[in-house]
């Protein structure tokens, strides 16, 4: 269910937690393309052979991948103003990677609303703290406080 934030009562939707987003399976493909775009090649995370010898015991995806699916979860956690036009990221305030994402685990996203600023007519900041889960862990792989802009 999305949080429609009022523009002007917006104070009210600090506090408000999403429901968590559908699963996302993080294989090797993609771990291994991520390696590509970032040219960050290490064993632990392209080499399945020395990974399993590691204390991870297999390949995990690298910290930023994880923190990167924020972008394809964004459309499912649904925390718009309403009449939002267009919503562009603004960057992180604070993210700490807690566990990391092995090899063909599933994640997803929940999120809070921690504040809401209006820094010009129309334009509004968001700042969502965005826990990462992993299935069957309770441990999360991440947890960020993310900045984002939209424009009603």
């Amino acid at each position: 269910m999305p949080t429609i934030i009022s523009p002007t009562d917006y104070g009210r939707a600090i506090g408000c937690e999403t429901a968590a987003t559908d699963w996302f399976q993080i294989d090797q493909d993609r771990i291994n393309a991520f390696a590509d775009c970032t040219l960050d090649h290490q064993f632990i995370h392209v080499d399945p052979a020395a990974a399993a010898k590691s204390t991870f015991g297999s390949t995990i995806a690298h910290g930023f991948l994880s923190l990167s699916m924020l972008s394809y979860f964004a459309e499912q956690l649904e925390v718009v103003m309403e009449g939002v036009k267009m919503g562009v990221n603004y960057g992180l305030d604070k993210v700490r990677f807690i566990s990391p994402v092995k090899v063909d685990q599933r994640i997803r996203a929940r999120a809070k609303v921690l504040d809401v600023l209006e820094k010009n007519p129309g334009q509004f900041q968001l700042k969502l703290e965005v826990t990462v889960e992993i299935e069957d862990q309770d441990k999360p792989a991440l947890i960020a406080e993310w900045l984002v802009m939209q424009f009603i």
